[in-house]
């Protein structure tokens, strides 16, 4: 592989930050811990502690609960429950009810012992990656679950979600922290990284500022264009570290919004930075059994990688071969038992799904009203009911509502069902080994605001390819195809 690997510090990763200006200078992987004899933990001198810590791991004072109990589980797997006490200044008592859930411990009080406690851990070595990688925008990590499995390692995880990052850390137990708002995040504070990912939101961008540029003949860039939006901060970064590529996600009508000005001031802001671009509109159901469309930005800083890159190298599986019955319980008694679901979700004891998930006899009238009636007025709202064999629609970040975009068959004289948060899962590529620790609702919402994996590591494997090029290619310019 030609790919470079992180220099100097790589003890980068996911973050909690508050308030970015906010620091508490401590030290990092030169930190001395003296828990041998009871002692508590000693740290280098302060000029020490400065000279040696990363940007990456400075964090501010203020840290949630949540945020909290993910560092006494980091802190769990290196010390005793008597020396987390200890270096905390409580007792043992305290922390195991910490741990249980029993009381919650105060941020104030014991957040910046605990945080410097487990910085000597928060981050695995990245010395066996083949490449780095930073996830913007992270959701539960549908994208970083698909560069992990070709060789990545990711050094920096932004997700402002609370719910999001529980799913996200439960699932990447790595021990570095989530930064929350990326917007309060310096991009000199951003690890070095060969590859960006982001999910970033679609949002207008204001024309104002760039029309008065234009008419008085001045330049602008993407500092003018992309202000006040999400977008914005994936374009400082890229500025800033100068990654060998990057890959961005977003809906299918981002070509389309705004009559076309969203996309075109990101297309011109990314090659503005010194990128060339290659775009696709690929189907999950090439891989999954549901519709979903959505584009995918990949960009390369470098001519040769971009011109090794074809979204046609790698062909795609042909629609239809993934069905429904494919991520469906298996009712037959086959169904693999999850020993993280345990029978949350299928009672593995009569091989049914729970009846909870069956709609009851008002909503599936009303539903059923509804359609009727859309279809009179010549609309095409309405529920959509699946079957073994079926595709479905595109699974919502809104199914906790009703369920009605994908219904599943029962039998006649049955009411349908809703997807379990499992089923959901499976729907969006994520394997079984994949973790649920929210409930019934957030999943529902986080895996509808979630990638199909195998797109995503569909692509992947192709930017990897192009990243290994060697070889000089003439500039290549913007495409458009639609899969």
């Amino acid at each position: 592989m030609s790919f470079r690997t992180c220099s100097g510090f790589c003890r980068c990763g996911r973050l909690f930050f508050d308030t970015v200006n906010s620091y508490t200078s401590i030290g990092c992987g030169m930190l001395l811990l003296g828990l041998e004899r009871g002692r508590n933990v000693r740290y280098q001198s302060q000029q020490e502690s400065e000279k040696t810590m990363p940007p990456v791991l400075q964090f501010s004072n203020a840290v949630d609960v949540a945020t909290l109990q993910l560092w006494l589980k980091i802190a769990g797997q290196h010390f005793t429950q008597k020396q987390i006490a200890e270096a905390l200044g409580v007792d043992a008592r305290t922390v195991r009810r910490w741990k249980a859930g029993e009381i919650e411990p105060n941020p104030y009080q014991v957040g910046p012992a605990l945080r410097q406690l487990i910085l000597p851990f928060g981050a695995p070595k990245v010395d066996d990656a083949e490449f780095t990688f930073i996830d913007l925008f992270a959701g539960i990590g549908g994208i970083r679950a698909a560069f992990e499995g070709i060789g990545g390692r990711c050094v920096f995880t932004s997700e402002w979600d609370s719910y999001a990052q529980k799913t996200y850390a439960e699932n990447f137990p790595d021990g570095h922290l989530i930064a929350g708002d990326i917007t309060k995040v310096e991009a000199s504070d951003v690890p070095d990284h060969d590859v960006l990912l982001a999910g970033f939101p679609c949002q207008p961008f204001s024309i104002a500022g760039v029309s008065k540029k234009n008419a008085l003949g001045r330049a602008h860039g993407f500092q003018d264009e992309t202000q006040g939006s999400l977008f914005f901060d994936v374009c400082r970064i890229i500025q800033k570290k100068q990654p060998r590529a990057f890959l961005l996600e977003n809906v299918k009508n981002l070509m389309s919004h705004d009559k076309g000005r969203t996309f075109d001031v990101i297309r011109r802001a990314l090659i503005g930075l010194g990128y060339h671009i290659h775009t696709r509109v690929i189907d999950g159901a090439h891989f999954t059994p549901q519709h979903r469309e959505r584009i995918i930005i990949v960009g390369f800083r470098d001519e040769a990688a971009a011109h090794a890159f074809d979204f046609d190298s790698v062909p795609l599986p042909q629609k239809g071969k993934a069905v429904m019955r494919n991520i469906l319980h298996r009712t037959d008694g086959s169904e693999p038992f999850i020993e993280a679901d345990g029978n949350k979700y299928f009672d593995h004891e009569t091989a049914a799904v729970l009846a909870k998930y069956t709609l009851t006899d008002k909503l599936w009238a009303y539903l059923q009203n509804y359609a009727a009636k859309h279809k009179a007025a010549g609309n095409g709202f309405g529920f959509g009911l699946v079957y073994p064999e079926s595709v479905a629609r595109t699974l919502s970040a809104r199914y906790y509502k009703d369920g009605s975009e994908i219904l599943v068959w029962q039998g006649e004289g049955k009411n349908p069902r809703r997807l379990t948060p499992r089923e959901c899962a499976r729907l969006m590529g994520f394997p079984d080994s994949y973790r649920i620790p929210v409930s019934d609702t957030r999943a529902y919402k986080q895996f509808g605001n979630s990638v199909v994996v195998d797109v995503m590591r569909h692509a992947a494997g192709m930017m990897k390819t192009a990243l290994d090029a060697d070889y000089e290619a003439p500039e290549l310019g913007l495409v458009y195809k639609t899969a």
